[in-house]
């Protein structure tokens, strides 16, 4: 009986961490494509989040932005901050992205939770790197980000059209306040 446990225990630990890792998808929704000819060190820089869906890591929060910079091995830094107005104080989380394939095709790979990884797909962005649409690897996570507080209703609309065409509903979005 020692023997089996002790092959049981730790293969049954064994197999439940690959489903762990396994179920972090780096994916993309279907019918959603990357941003080719990406330009990271354009991305670089503070971006405000102007809308996104009730994630439970952002509850509550307002003000929230997320600062991109380069680390010296060539990931990409995130720095996340946002203010939770019901707890009345300010929350920080740094994490780390990585490109899934090519450089310049914008398709990351985020993690604030080493080994957990998720997607972070720009699926559409401005020539001037102004305003970006950001979907993870399904239908349950969806971001605006701008440059600015706030985004001219052109792109608001271009984007909003593009997530419903993918399958998103954006009817549940919540647009930030910033102040």
């Amino acid at each position: 009986m020692k023997t089996f446990q002790k092959i049981a225990i730790p293969v049954s630990l064994g197999i439940l961490g690959l489903f762990i890792l396994n179920s972090c998808s780096v994916g993309i929704p279907k019918g959603a494509t990357a941003v080719q000819n990406f330009k990271a060190d354009k991305y670089l820089g503070t971006w405000y989040e102007i809308a996104r869906f009730d994630y439970k890591f952002e509850k509550n929060m307002d003000n929230v932005t997320a600062t991109y910079s380069k680390n010296p091995n060539g990931t990409i830094k995130v720095d996340n901050k946002g203010y939770n107005y019901v707890k009345k104080e300010w929350k920080e989380s740094i994490g780390e992205a990585r490109f899934v394939g090519k450089e310049d095709e914008a398709r990351l790979k985020v993690s604030f939770f080493k080994p957990f990884w998720a997607g972070y797909n720009v699926v559409d962005i401005d020539d001037n790197y102004q305003y970006a649409l950001i979907m993870g690897n399904n239908l349950e996570y969806l971001w605006i980000l701008s440059r600015t507080k706030e985004i001219p209703e052109s792109i608001r609309q271009r984007f909003l059209e593009k997530a419903k065409n993918i399958g998103y509903n954006t009817d549940k979005l919540i647009w930030v306040k910033h102040n």
